[in-house]
C-alpha cells in the first residue's frame, strides 16, 4: 500500500464517521448507560414528560433508562402519545401541563419538554417558577424575547437546565474544541454550516393551496392547548401532529431545527455568543404569498465580533436547495457534508457532521496526522456519558448541565435572529445584543416579541 492510498483510506474512515455520526450518537448513550447507574431510591428523580408523542418521547425514554421515575406524562393528543403512555402505566396522565403542575406539586422534581417550538417558552417558564429542573428540546424558544426571558429565569430560579442538542455531550464536540483551542487551525475566520435534510418537511409552500380546506379536530386532540400562545387559526392536519416545523407560526424551518446541532461545535469552541449583523437570502421566496412557510432554499450570513485572542468570525448557514460550497483546496475524494460544517482557519479546516461534530477530522491529511494519535491535544473538557445523563447528574450533584439555558439560549438566539432577517431578505440587520434591538431596521424589532393569543402570557 502506497502513502497516498493510506491517506485516502484514513480519510474515508473519518468520512464513515461523518455519515454515521447522527445515528450512532442517538443510539449509544442511552443503551450504554441504561440501568448502569444502580441508583438508590433516594437518588432517583421524580420526572414529568410534557409533549411525549415524538422527540419528547425519546427524551423520556433516555431519562427513564437512567433509572429515574416518571410520575406524570402530559400530551394534548392522547392518540399520538398513546404508545408512550403505554410504556409508563403508573404515571398519571394529563392533557394540560398547568393542571399537572398544580395537581402534582412537589411530587415532581424535573420536567422534560418535547412539545412544538411555539409552546416551549410558556411551559419551561411555568416549570421553572415552580422550582422544577427543565430539559427542553431545541430550539429553546420561538422568539428572541422568549429566549432571553428563559435565560434570565433559569438564573433567577436557580434550576438545572439543559437544551436538547444532544451532540453537546459527545466526545467529538470536545475534540473539535480542543483542536481549535490548541491552535491546530491557527486563527479561525469562517464557518460554513447547514443541512439538506427533510426538504419536504421544512418547505410547506406546495401545501399552501390546501390551507383553506376545512377539517374537523380529532376528538383525541385538544387543539386549543396545542395552539397555546400562538394566534388562532383553524385546525389543519398540515401542521398537527407533524410538519409544523415548516409553518412559521409554530416552527423555525430548517435553521430553527438544525442550527443548535450543527453550529454547536463552532459556537462552543469559538465562544461566539451573539452576532453583530445578519443578512438572509432566499431565492424565489415571495413573502407576500409564501411568508407563512419556510422557503425552499435559504442562506444566512452572520458576523461575529473579535473576542479574546480570536479575530472576527463569519458564519454562513445554508439549507434546503442552498448547500455548503466546496472549498478550492478540498480533497477531491471527499464529499461536502449535507448536514454538517466546515470550519476554516489559516492553517486548514475541520470538517464534521451533525450532532456534536460527528465524524470530525482535519483537512489536509497532514494536519490530521500532526494533531491525532500521540499528537492529539490534551483533553481539557470532561467527558460525559450522554446528554440526559449530564442533566440528571447535574441535578443530583448540584452543578449546571453542559448546554444549560445560558449557553443553549444564546445558541438558539442565533437562529431566531436569522428567522427575523428572513422577513427582510437581502438587507443587513445590525444587532445590539446588550440592548436586545436591531439598530438600523425599526420594522425588524416588531418580530422580537410577537403578541400572544389572549389568555396566554410568559
Amino acid at each position: 500500500m502506497n502513502q497516498h492510498e493510506s491517506k485516502t483510506i484514513t480519510r474515508r474512515r473519518f468520512l464513515y464517521g461523518t455519515g454515521a455520526g447522527v445515528a450512532l450518537f442517538n443510539i449509544l448513550p442511552g443503551t450504554l448507560v441504561r440501568g448502569a447507574e444502580h441508583l438508590s431510591q433516594n437518588d432517583k428523580l421524580n420526572v414529568a414528560g410534557i409533549g411525549i408523542g415524538s422527540r419528547g418521547g425519546a427524551d423520556v425514554d433516555e431519562v427513564a433508562g437512567l433509572g429515574h421515575n416518571f410520575v406524570a406524562l402530559c400530551d394534548v393528543d392522547q392518540n399520538y402519545a398513546a404508545k408512550q403512555f403505554g410504556k409508563f402505566p403508573n404515571a398519571k396522565r394529563f392533557k394540560d401541563y398547568r393542571v399537572m403542575l398544580d395537581e402534582m406539586g412537589k411530587g415532581i422534581d424535573a420536567v422534560v419538554i418535547g412539545t412544538p417550538d411555539h409552546t416551549h417558552a410558556v411551559i419551561a417558564m411555568e416549570a421553572m417558577r415552580r422550582g422544577k429542573h427543565v430539559y427542553c428540546e431545541k430550539p429553546l424558544t420561538h422568539s428572541v424575547h422568549e429566549v432571553r426571558a428563559l435565560m434570565a429565569a433559569a438564573k433567577k430560579y436557580k434550576v438545572v437546565t439543559q437544551l436538547g442538542n444532544q451532540g453537546h455531550s459527545s466526545d467529538t464536540i470536545r475534540r473539535v474544541c480542543e483542536w481549535i483551542w490548541s491552535g491546530a487551525l491557527g486563527q479561525v475566520h469562517t464557518v460554513h454550516a447547514g443541512t439538506d435534510a427533510f426538504k419536504n418537511v421544512y418547505c410547506q409552500i406546495p401545501n399552501l393551496p390546501k390551507i383553506s380546506e376545512s377539517h374537523e379536530v380529532p376528538n383525541t386532540l385538544n387543539y386549543d392547548l396545542w395552539l397555546g400562545p400562538a394566534q388562532f387559526r383553524p385546525y389543519s392536519p398540515l401542521w398537527v401532529p407533524w410538519n409544523w416545523r415548516g409553518w412559521m407560526p409554530f416552527g423555525g424551518g430548517a435553521i430553527g431545527d438544525w442550527i443548535c446541532h450543527v453550529v454547536d461545535p463552532s459556537f462552543w469552541a469559538l465562544d461566539l455568543d451573539a452576532p453583530t449583523s445578519v443578512v438572509a437570502e432566499a431565492p424565489g421566496y415571495d413573502l407576500a404569498t409564501q411568508g407563512l412557510c419556510y422557503p425552499a432554499a435559504a442562506k444566512f450570513t452572520f458576523e461575529f465580533p473579535a473576542k479574546g485572542p480570536r479575530g472576527p468570525v463569519k458564519l454562513v448557514w445554508h439549507d434546503g436547495n442552498t448547500t455548503i460550497p466546496k472549498p478550492q483546496d478540498f480533497p477531491s475524494d471527499e464529499k461536502i457534508p449535507g448536514t454538517g460544517a466546515i470550519i476554516f482557519g489559516d492553517k486548514g479546516m475541520i470538517v464534521h457532521g451533525s450532532h456534536g461534530g460527528g465524524g470530525c477530522h482535519l483537512v489536509p491529511d497532514t494536519l490530521m496526522e500532526q494533531h491525532s494519535g500521540k499528537n492529539a491535544p490534551a483533553e481539557k473538557i470532561p467527558r460525559v456519558k450522554g446528554h440526559a445523563w449530564d442533566w440528571v447528574e447535574a441535578i443530583r450533584t448540584g452543578r449546571q448541565a453542559g448546554s444549560h439555558f445560558g449557553y443553549g439560549g444564546a445558541l438558539t438566539q442565533v437562529a431566531l435572529l436569522g428567522l427575523i432577517a428572513l422577513r427582510f431578505p437581502g438587507e443587513t440587520l445590525n444587532w445590539d445584543n446588550k440592548a436586545g434591538r436591531f439598530t438600523n431596521k425599526k420594522e425588524a424589532n416588531a418580530y422580537l416579541n410577537p403578541a400572544y393569543r389572549k389568555g396566554w402570557k410568559l
